[in-house]
């Protein structure tokens, strides 16, 4: 093979310079060498009999090396025996099945790719109506509740269908027109809660038309006021008025909407400590759905604020309810929403074991909760073509994990674009 090219920083060395503590990267296509990335610290001599095996060059980065190459050798390597040459065959076999194996790999990958297309492609369509119905909510008020429901109803289809299809949503939704953004956001983490809650099918169905139709009592406030992360005592009162007049609205029309749909408008901001508003109900006189989508918009307002200055990572807003704010909630339903959710959120930044940074794309198993799926930041790379690790996977789990979770804010610019492409789009400034 020709020469690979080096980077800034790197140098070209042969295989046998190879020790433990050399900084390597192998310049083959992912699925041509057994190595779980390209780019590793050398840390045991079986990775160094491996890289020999590979007979190819490879790229030295000293700056991350703890010891530098080994000096090149000028002798004649001298003749293998039988039982060197079988140690190389037997490793060479071992590679090749390692290549199969990164092989299965790469088509989940290929697979987790093509359900999030899919899973965007119905988040375009829902986002769509629900944007229609917003502007006609006013002309066609009878039309937009309707057209509410069909886009609850074909969302909670599809979760109860694909239980991941709505998770993986989470971590990449668009958030580019307004308060649909912020709608369609709380609908689906209010759906996954109430098929967690073991809701029924209509239930579950009823949850999601409300939480679409939350905070449909904002078109009766200033949107200077909504837009206000700061609001003084006479503007937050006024504020407050979003949750009579959106009951008003709903009820106004009569049997299109059920009444524990127009409920949640009128409670969504109760609590179950009697803090909320506009009531200040208390735990069992809160019904159940206004419950439901109160944390999911306590969740989604903590993730995405007026402010983006102050937004929380989805690992720091679970924590945040948890620690500062379980007494405002209902605790059997807060638990099962952190349980949903995971204890690393989709779209929760991370650093990997070996320094490395990524995303959640999607959220670990029940039997194995510190283990999610994330997309690896690798600037080489595109992001469509991004390496995503299954953290759960026997064999990735032997050599990753998760170290902690990261803010967003600590995080560079080039990286954030990568891991977090749409988050420069604009939400709806009123998503209270």
């Amino acid at each position: 093979m020709n020469a690979p090219a080096a980077k800034a920083g790197e140098q070209l060395i042969e295989p046998g310079q190879v020790r433990v503590g050399v900084h390597v990267r192998i310049p083959l296509s992912w699925l041509d060498h057994p190595f779980l990335t390209n780019s590793f610290l050398v840390t045991t001599e079986d990775q160094v009999r491996e890289i020999l095996a590979l007979g190819v060059p490879v790229l030295c980065e000293p700056k991350k090396s703890k010891v530098p190459p080994a000096p090149p050798s000028t002798a004649t390597p001298p003749a293998a025996d039988a039982a060197a040459e079988l140690e190389l065959t037997l490793l060479r076999q071992r590679q090749e099945a390692q290549r199969e194996a990164k092989a299965k790999r790469a088509q989940v990958m290929a697979a987790m790719r093509a359900k999030l297309d899919v899973v965007q492609k119905q988040y375009a369509s829902a986002a769509e109506a629900a944007g229609n119905a917003f502007k006609q909510m006013g002309s066609r008020p009878q039309q937009s509740v309707q057209a509410m429901r069909d886009v609850a109803s074909a969302s909670a289809g599809s979760l109860l269908a694909d239980p991941d299809s709505a998770i993986i949503l989470i971590a990449d939704k668009a958030q580019n027109r307004g308060e649909v953004a912020h709608a369609l956001s709380v609908m689906t983490l209010s759906l996954l809660l109430a098929k967690a809650l073991q809701l029924s099918e209509i239930e579950v169905k009823l949850t999601g038309m409300a939480a679409l139709l939350h905070d449909i009592g904002h078109s009766a406030v200033n949107p200077s006021i909504l837009r206000n992360p700061a609001r003084n005592k006479h503007e937050e009162a006024a504020f407050q008025t979003h949750c009579r007049s959106g009951y008003d609205q709903l009820a106004a029309l009569g049997a299109s909407v059920p009444a524990s749909v127009a409920e949640v408008a009128l409670y969504h901001h109760e609590r179950e400590d009697g803090t909320g508003f506009p009531t200040a109900r208390r735990g069992p006189q809160v019904p159940k759905l206004a419950k439901i989508v109160g944390i999911a918009n306590r969740f989604d307002n903590l993730t995405n604020p007026i402010d983006p200055r102050t937004a929380v990572s989805p690992f720091e807003a679970l924590g945040v309810m948890w620690a500062r704010e379980r007494a405002a909630f209902d605790e059997v339903v807060l638990q099962t929403f952190i349980r949903t959710m995971g204890i690393y959120p989709p779209g929760t930044l991370v650093q990997l074991s070996d320094g490395r940074t990524g995303v959640v794309v999607a959220t670990a198993p029940p039997t194995a909760r510190l283990c999610p799926q994330v997309l690896v930041y690798d600037p080489d790379t595109p992001r469509r073509e991004a390496l995503i690790l299954d953290l759960a996977d026997p064999e990735t789990a032997q050599q990753l994990k998760v170290d902690k979770a990261m803010r967003m804010q600590d995080r560079g610019e080039d990286e954030l674009d990568y891991l977090l492409p749409r988050r420069k789009m604009s939400w709806f400034k009123g998503n209270s």
